[in-house]
Order: structure tokens, then C-alpha cells, then sequence
């Protein structure tokens, strides 16, 4: 067992280092040889039994009380010269006594008489049939019963007859049925394996096709490469699967390209900015030339200021540096209303000089407390910073929907569609602090949380905007919270 299991390893291991088309031929013509051998094996079995049942038939039915078996008879029990009549169908008949001696018609081998025909003879048994061999060493079919009344109307109770044909009359059809099945199933084994590698062949075009998509990719990087989809089936599904995959990773590069292009952009105004600053304050510093308190103030103030900005932008490029499906940190059942409440002193904090009403109904959802925090802390930093002195800002959570409204200049129909996507800004915000990453962060924190954020114009065409977020709970805590 342990000598014969290496060398099969070693060719499951060569079968296995084949091509997938040279595995998938081997594979049919093996299948296809299996089905032909065993088909042939069972045509060739049922033809034989049908065979030995017509020659079994032919013995029994063979008669016995013509001309030529009365004279076989006479002769045989008179010793004198056996009857030189044929009998038809080239039976061999031949007269067996109850104490084993036997008389065979003339121009036949004689077949000896096995125990079962003497019985018959005996009378212990009424017929037998066997296979056996006669004096020239063929095999042949023997069926002995009681010999019939011959003559007028004598019997013989001490003797039976025997009729017996070669087998070689069913082993030479077999014979030639054999030769036959194997040329045909050779023949189908080799077209099988032809048809299994042409088809082969043409099933795995497509992996072909892929395999050299994938490799070109590899190679030159080029993310456009796309692959003819026919059908519906598996490799159509491969091929589709692949081509999304290759637009998706276009795609993604092209955001990749253009966050640091926009980065890049962005933190070039706050550099700039904070290293004139720093040379001015440099300059003093070398010639000797001093600067005015309130200008070294003013000078101080604006790279702290530059300094704010910049950390806040890094630190918005670090979340959005992570990818979309990851979570910030695990989720915690929370209280929406609590939340915003935290948010809202924050927001009082930076706006003192505006009036913010709040009306918070309890809602619990699931979601990562700092992260949603953050959220609707830039929800309220942005209706803050758009509204106008002494003006009011009206926040309201009712079975989980957040509304922000404040009254500033609004947004222009056209813009909506835009204040989401990463370094946008309008036109007439562009002079304010911020990076546009703010609402961009939002909306992917509150869809990570299953919910969903909305802009859209005040109510009755009054000024400001209304900043919307739906999030699913419920108005109680889980037990156990």
C-alpha cells in the first residue's frame, strides 16, 4: 500500500500540472470510454444470454421419435452395425445407459456421459442440460432427458438420449460482436477525446481572453481593457464580473488622482499663506527692522489661525483616506437626542450672537458616537458659519429625522447636486473658511450609520437652507441599555 500510494501521487501530481484543456479531454474521453465499455460490456452479456437461451431452446425442442433415433435405438441395444442416417441441425445424439455407457450416432465424437445424464437414465432425475467437452475437446451444450417411446409403443425405463451442440455456434458471433464493440468504442473513445478538446478549446476562449486582459493589466497597468460579453452564462458572468471590477478600479484611481490633486490644491492656499507670514516674521527678525506690536499681533494671529486650518484639513483627509466600507470603531446604541444636544453647545459656542431653538424627541439608533457626533457637529459648524448676524437657526429630531435649518443665503438649485462630493464649494463660500470635505464626511458617516442626508431649499421661498438626516431606531432604548 505505502509503495503503490507515492507513485499515484506522482501522477495525480502530472495530471494535475496538465492544462485545463488537456485535463478537461482527458476527462471527457476517460467518462466517454467508461460509458462505451460499459455499454458494450452489458450489449455483449445480454446478447450472450439470448444466445444460450436459443441454443438451450433448440436442445429441448430437438425431436427424438424420427426414423434415424428408432434405428440409433435398435442399434445400440443390439451391439450390431450403428445406422449410418444424419440428424438434422448437426445435433450430436448419443444413448446413455443407467450404468454410464453411452452409443453415439456414427459420424459424431462422442461426448462422455457426465453424472448428471446418468441420473436422468436412472430416473432420479427427469432431464439435465450442462456445458461440457467431448472426446476432440470442444466445448459443447448437452441436454439429456428419458429416452421417448419408439417403436410400437415400447419404452425403455433404464435409458435416455442426449443431444448436445458446440458452443462454438454462440462463441464465434460472440467472437466477432467483441471485435466489433471495441473498434466501434475505440473510434468513440478517440472522437470523444477529439470533441472533448475541441470543446475545450472553445469553452475556455474566454478564460484565454481574461487571462490575457489580467496579464496586459498587470503589465502595462491600463485599467480600460474590457472584454466582449456574449451570453449569459458562467464565463459571461466572469467576463462581466471582471470588466466591472476593471471600471471600478479605473474608477477609484481617478478618485484617488484627483483627492490629491485637490488636496494638493487645498493645502496650497494655507502653506503659501503661513510661510509669508513666517518670512515676514523671519525677515524682522534677520535686519533688524522691528515689527509694530499690533502688526506682529495681527502676523501671530494669522498663522495660528493658518496653522487651525491646515491640522483641520489633514485630519479631514485622514477620514476620508479610509476606505468607504470601513467602520470608524464599533457600533454603539446611542441617543440621537443626546447627541445633538452635545453637538448644539458646541454650536452656541462658536455662533454666541445667533438664536438656536431646539426640539429633540428621544431616538435611539445604532452608530459610532464620535463619528456621528462629528457629523452633526459640521451640520450645525455650516449653519453657523452661513447665517447672518443675530439671526435664528431651528433644529428638530422627531421619530428619527434630524432637521437643521438656518437663514442664510441658501443654495442655488443648480448647486444641490454638488455640496457632497469631496473639495466642493460654492462659488459664493469660497472666501470663508473650510475645505469642502465637511459635508462629504457627513454623508458617508450617516450611510455607514443606514441612514440618509438631504439639502434643500427653506420652506414658502424663505431664506436659508434646511439640512436633513434620516436615521433608522427607535423612540426607546433596547433593554438592558
Amino acid at each position: 500500500m505505502s509503495e503503490a500510494a507515492p507513485p499515484r501521487r506522482a501522477l495525480v501530481r502530472r495530471f494535475r500540472a496538465l492544462p485545463l484543456r488537456s485535463r478537461l479531454a482527458i476527462l471527457v474521453a476517460t467518462a466517454v470510454a467508461v460509458a462505451v465499455a460499459a455499454v458494450a460490456a452489458a450489449c455483449w452479456f445480454v446478447t450472450r444470454a439470448q444466445l444460450e437461451d436459443q441454443l438451450d431452446d433448440s436442445l429441448r425442442n430437438a425431436k427424438m421419435d424420427n426414423e434415424p433415433m428408432r434405428d440409433l435405438l435398435t442399434s445400440c441395444l443390439s451391439g450390431g452395425q450403428l445406422p449410418a442416417q444424419e440428424f438434422p441441425g448437426q445435433y450430436t445424439v448419443q444413448i446413455v445407459a443407467a450404468n454410464g455407457s453411452y452409443c453415439t450416432a456414427p459420424n459424431t465424437t462422442p461426448v462422455p456421459a457426465q453424472p448428471s445424464d446418468v441420473d436422468v437414465a436412472a430416473g432420479r432425475k427427469t432431464d439435465a442440460l450442462h456445458t461440457t467437452e467431448n472426446k476432440d475437446g470442444k466445448d459443447m451444450r448437452v441436454y439429456t432427458r428419458k429416452l421417448p417411446v419408439v417403436g410400437s409403443g415400447q419404452a425403455n425405463n433404464q435409458l435416455a438420449v442426449s443431444v448436445a451442440r458446440p458452443l462454438s455456434e454462440i462463441d464465434a458471433p460472440l467472437s466477432t460482436l467483441a471485435w466489433v464493440l471495441a473498434l466501434v468504442g475505440g473510434i468513440g473513445v478517440v472522437g470523444a477525446g477529439a470533441a472533448g478538446l475541441w470543446v475545450a478549446r472553445a469553452g475556455l476562449r474566454p478564460v484565454d481572453e481574461l487571462t490575457e486582459a489580467v496579464e496586459h493589466v498587470a503589465r502595462t497597468e491600463d485599467l480600460t481593457v474590457r472584454i466582449p460579453v456574449d451570453g449569459e452564462d458562467e464565463i459571461a458572468r466572469l467576463s462581466h464580473s471582471f470588466n466591472s471590477m476593471a471600471a471600478q478600479l479605473a474608477s477609484s484611481r481617478d478618485r484617488q488622482a484627483q483627492l490629491i490633486a485637490d488636496a494638493g490644491h487645498e493645502l496650497r492656499t494655507p502653506l503659501t499663506s503661513l510661510r509669508t507670514n513666517v518670512e515676514l516674521l523671519a525677515r524682522s527678525d534677520e535686519t533688524g527692522r522691528v515689527i509694530p506690536p499690533d502688526d506682529r499681533k495681527a502676523l501671530m494671529a494669522s498663522v495660528k489661525a493658518q496653522m487651525t486650518e491646515l491640522a483641520a484639513l489633514i485630519g479631514d483627509l485622514q477620514e476620508l483616506a479610509r476606505p468607504d466600507a470601513a467602520q470608524p470603531g464599533p457600533l454603539q446604541v446611542v441617543g440621537l437626542h443626546d447627541i445633538t444636544r452635545t453637538a448644539l453647545q458646541r454650536a452656541r459656542l462658536r455662533g454666541p450672537e445667533l438664536t438656536i431653538t431646539a426640539d429633540l424627541a428621544p431616538w435611539y439608533v445604532r452608530a459610532e458616537p464620535a463619528a456621528l457626533e462629528r457629523a452633526i457637529v459640521n451640520i450645525l459648524d455650516n449653519a453657523v458659519k452661513f447665517s447672518p448676524p443675530r439671526a435664528t437657526i431651528d433644529v428638530h429630531l422627531h421619530r428619527g429625522e434630524l432637521s437643521v435649518r438656518d437663514r442664510g443665503p441658501g443654495i442655488p438649485a443648480e448647486e444641490l447636486p454638488h455640496v457632497f462630493e469631496r473639495f466642493w464649494r460654492s462659488p459664493s463660500a469660497r472666501q470663508l473658511p473650510g475645505s469642502g470635505l465637511g459635508l462629504s464626511i457627513v454623508a458617508r458617516t450617516i450611510q455607514q450609520a443606514g441612514g440618509e442626508i438631504a439639502l434643500r431649499p427653506a420652506p414658502d421661498n424663505g431664506p436659508g437652507t434646511v439640512a436633513t438626516i434620516r436615521l433608522p431606531g427607535a423612540p426607546t432604548p433596547p433593554p438592558g441599555m
